[in-house]
């Protein structure tokens, strides 16, 4: 993966509107799961400019920033007497959705799902105004089958999706292997098998598939039931990072309570610095939130390793969303759109500087 060549804002690239494309970047389960569930208000505490701010993420590691926030009550600190609503989805399109439906007004999400939601909306729906995590994809594989890169031609390996954030990475990564595969329906030098990430341990566990680019903690469970780590994509990016999970805010939401995306974004930029300043404890809160939302918390064999491979910053890794779009386009599966302005980072940064940190920057995309 040629991550390191530049990319300006005039090489990104949007998506063909008639394919299922750039959809979950880890979703697991049901399309979406609204808990409906409120936060508990300080008495006499305050409301900023709305009574209520509703927020959708994921119930998976790589969108702990929102598990553990919401858990611990960091969310709820920062905005006084303005409750919090939270929504659980397990799909990036349900989640667009939904925020295009006006259902949620902030949601954690992968970088595929914002880059289409804010292209199919022509730049009117969206901006992401911070980043979340970094890391949490592996590609793991039968080790009794593969044994090395050059054993992977001819198997069966899995992606979440077609058009998702892992399924392009494996694409491109294909492609530079030299190795042919025609993007629509996966077959080619390797088979790529679109499974669902709730299914593809099972999947591994049959045979009918021999490993899998996949996320957390989907990489960990392959790896519990006998698989082989063969690649940890952070190794294909300069510095080891890449954005896999953003915070995106309707601009209608954005412009009408900048108060509350404010206290949102001083609870996220806090939520990172606890879980980083606390690794074990901001991982059995993360556990915990996980067990509420599934009834089932994930075993330490499980949930160690998946922890340990994700980064969880502010930062959104701004040129890494160019290079994953370009990579899109290389696969067949995006043409030509735009993206200037789908970052606001001017209320994070306002964030950041108060917290003594340095600013984040948006890769020539930021709004005007």
């Amino acid at each position: 993966m040629s991550a390191a060549r530049p990319f300006t804002a005039l090489r990104v690239f949007a998506v063909t509107a008639t394919l299922p494309l750039l959809l979950t970047a880890c979703g697991y389960g049901s399309d979406s799961d609204d808990d409906g569930k409120k936060s508990e208000v300080a008495a006499g505490a305050e409301k900023l400019s709305a009574g209520e701010v509703r927020i959708g993420y994921f119930p998976n590691l790589t969108h702990a920033t929102a598990l553990v926030g919401v858990q611990e009550g960091l969310f709820q600190k920062e905005l006084g007497g303005t409750t919090i609503k939270s929504s659980t989805f397990n799909a990036g399109p349900s989640e667009i959705e939904a925020l295009n439906a006006g259902s949620i007004d902030i949601g954690w999400i992968g970088p595929s799902p914002a880059i289409n939601g804010y292209t199919k909306a022509a730049g009117k729906s969206l901006r992401i105004i911070s980043g979340s995590a970094s890391g949490g994809v592996k590609l793991v594989v039968d080790p009794d089958k593969i044994k090395t890169v050059d054993d992977l031609k001819g198997k069966k390996i899995a992606t979440p999706q077609l058009g998702n954030t892992q399924d392009v990475a494996f694409l491109n990564w294909i492609a530079e292997k030299g190795w042919k595969v025609d993007a629509q329906s996966g077959a080619g030098d390797v088979k790529v098998v679109r499974t669902d990430n709730k299914v593809t341990p099972d999947a591994y566990k049959s045979g009918s598939i021999d490993g899998g680019w996949v996320p957390e903690p989907t990489a960990s469970k392959l790896v519990a039931q006998g698989g082989k780590v063969l690649l940890d994509e952070r190794d294909l990016w300069p510095d080891k990072k890449f954005v896999i999970t953003n915070i995106i805010v309707s601009q209608k939401f954005l412009t009408a309570h900048p108060d509350v995306v404010e206290a949102v974004l001083r609870g996220s930029v806090k939520t990172n610095a606890w879980i980083n300043a606390n690794p074990d404890q901001a991982k059995a809160s993360a556990n915990k939130a996980l067990e509420k939302l599934s009834g089932k918390a994930l075993p330490a064999e499980v949930l160690d390793p998946a922890w340990k491979s994700i980064a969880f910053l502010d930062d959104p890794l701004a040129a890494t969303l160019d290079i994953e779009a370009q990579h899109a386009v290389k696969a067949g599966l995006l043409e030509k759109p735009d993206l200037r302005g789908i970052y606001d980072l001017a209320p994070l940064n306002k964030v950041l500087e108060a917290e003594g940190k340095p600013a984040v920057a948006d890769a020539g995309l930021g709004a005007k």
